[in-house]
């Protein structure tokens, strides 16, 4: 009989474009010798950056890193909204008379920031009725999805060139990029969808600590995993600190879907 390993401890991935997460994890797992893995927050293909993989009893604290902060950089497209608010859907083009100055885009964002409310995508993996959402949709019966409360910490404009706005972001669970993509451009009376999404952090665990697939070794040790005691230090360490006040933090947000 084939004995699976005992691996414990956390790895901090740099997932590659194209790939999906549970692909990511299975070609880990294989490399740590089938040791019991799962991680800690969906990348959809199109999306690249941190994803956070534990290995044996460090998987009993994947619902603790799921509720941690994450961080994000987008590119929004403003020129179009799609079916899917990223680029893999249809798109739909927004004739702009003239395009928004940079202080607008600022100014939109700003009204993004503390606990919002926020209207998932059609094409998310949420429940209705007992079938996933984006199954709804790709059978022409995109479901209407409830706003959700969600926290957003930070937000920033990184760089702005018609039709791009590149967006940075800090933000709490259950936060959809592609939606504050769509949203921002109801707000400025423009299109909006992801046309790129890298996730810079999962609480403690950021690009810095991250690694590649194809620069890991064959065979994953304890060498490659944070322990999951210093994993465990890390978050309760974030979670102590002192977290900068927003203007725009209100018990009621500005916007919903």
């Amino acid at each position: 009989m084939r004995h699976l390993s005992v691996l414990t401890g956390i790895l901090v991935l740099d997932k590659d474009l194209g790939m999906s997460s549970m692909r990511a994890v299975e070609i880990a797992r294989r490399r740590a010798g089938r040791a019991k893995a799962g991680h800690a927050g969906t990348l959809d293909p199109l999306a690249t950056g941190v994803l956070v993989v534990a290995f044996g009893r460090a998987t009993k604290a994947i619902d603790r890193l799921m509720a941690t902060e994450k961080g994000y950089e987008t590119d929004v497209d403003l020129s179009a909204f799609t079916t899917t608010d990223d680029r893999e859907g249809e798109r739909r083009e927004v004739a702009v008379a003239a395009p928004p100055a940079r202080e607008a885009v600022e100014r939109a964002l700003a009204g993004f920031t503390g606990e919002i409310m926020q209207k998932p995508p059609a094409f998310s993996a949420i429940h209705v009725g007992g079938k996933r959402a984006y199954a709804l949709a790709r059978n022409d019966a995109p479901p209407d999805l409830p706003p959700r409360k969600v926290m957003v910490h930070e937000i920033a404009l990184v760089k702005y060139e018609w039709p791009i706005a590149t967006v940075a972001i800090r933000s709490g669970k259950g936060f959809y990029v592609r939606s504050l993509a769509r949203d921002l451009g109801l707000a400025l009376g423009t299109g909006g969808h992801c046309a790129s999404l890298r996730r810079t952090a999962v609480g403690p665990f950021t690009l810095k600590l991250a690694k590649r697939l194809e620069d890991l070794p064959e065979h994953i040790d304890e060498s490659c995993v944070i322990p999951l005691e210093t994993a465990l230090g890390a978050m309760d360490e974030l979670t102590a600190r002192p977290q900068p006040a927003s203007p725009h933090d209100a018990p009621d947000g500005p916007r919903g879907s």
